[in-house]
């Protein structure tokens, strides 16, 4: 049996989405038949550190490639809007994308402060007022009929944390899985004691309500962030963020599960969906820090064509990276008869 790792290919160097200036993180794409492809991916200014300038300053950004693996070009803003009196007024982040119907939804977690935004020292000296922001994340959703938006953010978020529960401290790292009944599927991290864990949370339409599955996280045992679900036809796939490698053997690399109903899952029989080692069709290799928020871009006959992913150089570690993009990997078709 071939390995989901197994199907990725070397990818161009410039692959993906950049921005001088900017921490570019995340990283969600949608095909525009005709004409070409959308990436929605965060972004902060690096006049400020790279993990405590996301908390204050990351905002959502559209960019466009007539081709699959880009180099994509900033196109817009999408959010936040600016308003500091909304919950979602100051920052957004964690952007992924998906078609439904003749809508676009992109969801996303997002919070707000007043004052002035901080420079860079004080982003750092403040825990108090960084601390405050963070425990204000909730997930949202904007919905648009194009790519292209404009993009209407509901207004009040879909999914909060539950006091005096496991997720009752954050609800991040969105991963909605529309079925073909319409049913959304929403799939999140929470953070606990014993380390990060992943809910879900079903609504019969977009806009919810979003009703958690059971009391207890549907990921038990294992480690995880940044998951990425999608139904292939016959069983539930899930990829996300390994944290201590002991599921696919390589630390911050991706982890591969099934699941036969989205709510009990196992590791798939290869169990690493990915490696930090990248490939480069120039012949190169690079070990990247970090890989991660994986999200899939979906051929029209519902085989993975494409990887997305944030990517950092450096030694490991987001907070020692000194570049940050977006990338794309080519994926090749499944083996013929061969179980994802």
């Amino acid at each position: 049996m071939s390995s989901f790792s197994s199907r990725f290919r070397p990818t161009p160097v410039n692959s993906g989405f950049r921005q001088d200036g900017y921490w570019v993180w995340c990283g969600s794409a949608l095909a525009e038949p005709g004409r070409g492809y959308h990436l929605y991916a965060a972004r902060w200014p690096k006049t400020h550190s790279m993990f405590e300038g996301y908390i204050f300053l990351s905002e959502i950004v559209h960019a466009f490639s007539p081709t699959l693996l880009g180099p994509y070009r900033f196109v817009d803003r999408v959010l936040p809007g600016g308003d500091a009196s909304r919950w979602d007024g100051r920052m957004a982040h964690n952007p992924t994308v998906h078609a439904y119907g003749g809508r676009y939804l992109l969801y996303y977690i997002a919070s707000t402060y007043d004052g002035p935004a901080p420079n860079r020292e004080e982003a750092i000296s403040d825990q108090r007022r960084r601390n405050q922001v963070y425990q204000n994340i909730k997930i949202g959703l904007a919905i648009a009929d194009s790519p292209d938006g404009p993009w209407q953010n509901l207004d009040a978020p879909i999914l909060l944390p539950r006091p005096g529960r496991w997720d009752s401290q954050i609800v991040t790292n969105p991963a909605p899985c529309v079925l073909p009944d319409g049913r959304i599927f929403l799939y999140y991290r929470s953070n606990t004691p014993q380390g990060l864990r992943i809910g879900l949370a079903v609504a019969q339409r977009p806009e919810g309500p979003y009703e958690r599955v059971q009391d207890e996280p549907v990921l038990q045992g294992f480690n995880v962030e940044d998951p990425y679900v999608w139904h292939n036809g016959r069983h539930f796939e899930m990829i996300a963020k390994d944290i201590t490698g002991d599921i696919c053997g390589e630390i911050f690399a991706g982890a591969h599960f099934h699941s036969d109903d989205g709510i009990s899952w196992r590791p798939a029989p290869s169990p690493r969906a990915y490696s930090r080692l990248v490939s480069y069709d120039d012949g190169s290799q690079a070990q990247l820090g970090c890989l991660e928020r994986p999200q899939l871009l979906f051929s029209p006959d519902g085989e993975p064509q494409a990887f997305f992913a944030a990517a950092a150089d450096g030694p490991g570690s987001f907070r020692k990276a000194a570049n940050t993009w977006n990338i794309a990997i080519p994926m090749a078709p499944a083996a013929p008869n061969c179980p994802h």
